[in-house]
């Protein structure tokens, strides 16, 4: 009973490193913030401050219904995401596996065999007869290896932080799933939208054949000139059809993403008619706690941590406790009674004297893994620092050349008039109404490539800020412990294969 007291005492020594996670680099306020007045005018703006995050279903800010329907059934049809799902399962059990080592093994096992004793050299030769005999045996065996340094627990802690990486990487594989698939909608949308101008632009390049045409027949022009616009309206007819080719593939791309075959899918045409949302940002510091990648990168840390307390537990003694209780008889009728009983009881410990380095290599491996890990998760701040500055940039600079865009549209619309009119007065030749007409179209589509590039962008920065998660959705240790999981990271109502994990805050684990 002293043994057990003293061992009982002793479990609760740890040899491993207390956890904290290390300090990161961070600026009071991101850089591109102090220029976002001017942009706020030209049609680019940040949320007001009392709204100061995201929610779960961030893409409901673009008030896009169709993208709505897609993002739910991505959450769940996404094979990425069930695949990531399978990965977070397989590291509770992981956990599960690592807390079974605290509790003691207990087994039974019912036996019965018989046996002859051999004439020669036994007591049964001074009788000049062999003994033949049953015997029946019932033993329970109990072992338990107390843990009394902290290798166990440090094991618990390691498969935890590496179960909330697997949680982690989840909500990664997530936000990136839901990020492409809103990119991949409004590029299918501008290409929509790219078709409808070219449609429109063969209309009117039909109508200036058709004049050239008739001005040839009645002397007034040149077949050079018909010449040259059925050039012009074959080209545009050519480029037209060629949109064809990309709108296919973005098509096929968003099929796979919600789970579906590309052959069974089709989406009808519409053409892109978005403004980009007001998009809360917050603050730089706000970030080490909202990107899932980074809460991977400091888990991490955690994991390699207990990595090193469990290398450590190897420098001291094992001790294992063991015991069998049972029942034993020669006689079937006797097996299951008491003077049949026998047990047995006793610790022993066993301890490592010489392994030429080993325990000393395995710790300095595992503090080398922790300091790898260290450079990785600041590594991976400074990424998403500059990842929320390239998004916020762009999205600024982008107001400001839509605008500037959108006044040469307006000028080569008026040259367009103004060469129209001179043609018409026989003062000028078709090719510059041509000249002017493919200035026109020039920049009729770069406004709308900025325009989807500026949708894009703003998907992309609410990907870089998170996607709306944040760390208090991981599974703590007793979440992954639990017998059926509870609840998840992912966005509230958005599918079922998204409540297939537990979640809920980590304070306790870290």
């Amino acid at each position: 009973m002293a043994f057990l007291a003293a061992a009982a005492a002793l479990s609760g020594c740890n040899v491993g490193p207390k956890y904290a996670r290390p300090p990161a680099d961070s600026a009071p306020a991101y850089k591109e913030l102090a220029v976002t007045d001017s942009a706020a005018a030209e049609g680019w703006k940040l949320a007001h401050p009392s709204d100061s995050t995201l929610h779960g279903n961030w893409w409901e800010i673009f008030n896009e219904p169709e993208l709505n329907s897609l993002e739910t059934q991505l959450n769940v049809s996404n094979q990425n995401i069930a695949q990531a799902m399978a990965s977070l399962q397989q590291s509770r059990a992981l956990v599960k596996e690592a807390r079974s080592q605290l509790f003691p093994t207990v087994s039974v096992g019912a036996g019965m065999s018989r046996a002859r004793n051999p004439l020669a050299g036994t007591s049964a030769a001074g009788t000049g007869s062999a003994h033949s005999f049953d015997d029946y045996t019932l033993p329970f065996d109990a072992t338990w290896v107390p843990d009394l340094w902290g290798r166990v627990r440090n094991t618990i802690a390691a498969n935890v932080a590496n179960a909330q990486i697997s949680a982690s990487d989840l909500e990664n594989v997530r936000v990136t799933a839901q990020a492409e698939l809103a990119v991949d909608y409004f590029d299918l949308r501008g290409q929509d939208a790219l078709d409808q101008l070219l449609k429109s632009t063969v209309v009117a390049y039909q109508q200036s054949l058709d004049l050239t045409k008739a001005l040839y027949e009645t002397g007034i022009d040149s077949d050079e000139s018909v010449a040259q616009a059925e050039t012009q309206l074959e080209a545009t007819q050519a480029q037209e059809t060629n949109l064809g080719i990309l709108r296919a593939q973005l098509e096929h791309a968003i099929a796979t993403l919600t789970g579906k075959p590309a052959s069974a899918f089709s989406f009808a045409a519409l053409p892109l008619n978005s403004n980009p949302p007001a998009i809360p940002v917050g603050v730089p510091s706000q970030l080490l706690e909202r990107r899932p990648d980074i809460s991977a990168a400091e888990r991490g840390m955690a994991q390699a941590n207990a990595q090193i307390g469990v290398a450590r537990a190897a420098y001291f003694p094992t001790v294992t406790l063991s015991a069998t209780l049972g029942l034993e008889s020669t006689h079937f009728t006797d097996w299951f009674t008491w003077p049949s009983r026998f047990w047995t009881f006793g610790p022993s410990a066993t301890e490592t004297i010489y392994d030429a380095g080993l325990r000393k290599a395995t710790v300095q491996q595992f503090r080398a893994t922790y300091d790898a890990n260290v450079a990785f998760y600041r590594q991976t701040v400074l990424t998403a620092f500059q990842q929320v500055e390239d998004d916020l940039s762009t999205l600024r600079i982008l107001a400001l050349q839509i605008q500037q865009q959108d006044a040469a549209v307006k000028s080569a619309d008026r040259n367009l008039g103004l060469a129209s009119d001179r043609y018409r007065l026989g003062i000028d030749p078709y090719l510059n109404v041509i000249t002017a007409q493919t200035t026109l179209l020039t920049n009729q589509q770069t406004a709308l490539n900025l325009r989807i590039q500026q949708m894009t962008a703003s998907v992309q920065l609410v990907e870089a800020l998170g996607g709306g998660w944040d760390t208090s959705r991981l599974p703590s240790a007793s979440d992954l412990i639990a017998s059926s999981p509870a609840k998840t990271g992912a966005p509230a109502a958005t599918s079922t294969l998204a409540q297939q994990s537990g979640s809920s805050p980590s304070s306790g684990a870290r």
